[in-house]
């Protein structure tokens, strides 16, 4: 195969080319805008499990509470 001389100017034209291609900062600004909301919304589930979580955990430990006092004073433990 010839080789084919590349010449400053061909070569500014490629260089030209391939930065035309790439993402411009306004779409990739865009693109993590999206990431963040999802994130967001990730972010709220967690808290709304989380929240479950120690609901359940609060009433659980109040009844176990609730069955010690009786247990105690079931067996005169005051």
């Amino acid at each position: 195969m010839a080789k084919k001389n590349i010449t400053i100017d061909d070569l500014a034209v490629m260089v030209q080319k391939g930065f035309g291609e790439t993402a411009k900062k306004y779409d990739m600004d865009l693109r993590f805008e999206e990431v963040d909301k999802r994130f967001d919304a990730i972010d709220k589930r967690f808290d709304r499990v989380e929240h479950l979580i120690l609901e359940n955990h609060k009433k659980r430990l109040e009844k176990l509470e609730t069955e010690v006092k009786e247990l105690k004073e079931l067996f005169a433990m005051k």
